[in-house]
């Protein structure tokens, strides 16, 4: 009955590498992201649009409390999903935390030609990228620090981890 939840900055890689981790488990795999999507049938940059970023960790956290009771499931989280309402505290405490690690200067190659469906990113250019990207690394590590195993998300092996985990958890 494992749950693991993989937890990183936007454009790690988290959703990618869970759907290739569950299928080779055999778990369930969930995107916290269109959970929230699909319970509040807005998506998340109307959410933020409408409601706000707060109003949005709210509805993140209450999405998050429903999502920890599923059994053998892969979970992957927002990237700021770990540093709110001690949501990092109810991963640890229901399952096994993944830290999919990524340098600012890779995220931002990933997600300049993304920013549009992303709201905290939208309207930045690549410079402007960078700086927000790194502040907030900074400012979300000592969360993402929290995780029982933290992984780098270039060159990810699925394989490799699959067998991993099938031995360890």
């Amino acid at each position: 009955m494992a749950k693991l939840f993989l937890i990183g900055f936007m454009g790690c890689g988290k959703s990618t590498i869970g759907k290739q981790l569950a299928s080779k488990l055999n778990y369930n795999f969930i995107d916290l992201d269109n959970f929230i999507e699909q319970e509040n049938n807005l998506s998340i940059n109307e959410i933020f649009e409408n409601k706000g970023e707060n109003e949005f960790r709210k509805i993140e956290t209450n999405a998050l409390k429903k999502i920890v009771s599923i059994p053998n499931s892969i979970v992957s989280c927002g990237g700021g999903t770990p540093c709110y309402y001690g949501n990092v505290d109810l991963m640890l405490n229901n399952g096994t935390v993944i830290y999919v690690k990524m340098s600012a200067k890779m995220l931002v190659n990933r997600l300049i030609n993304a920013k549009n469906q992303r709201p905290l990113i939208q309207n930045k250019n690549k410079e402007e990228l960078l700086e927000y990207v790194s502040a907030k690394l900074t400012e979300r590590e000592i969360f993402y620090q929290k995780a029982n195993y933290t992984v780098k998300g270039k060159n990810f092996d699925v394989n490799e981890f699959a067998t991993f985990l099938a031995d360890n958890i």
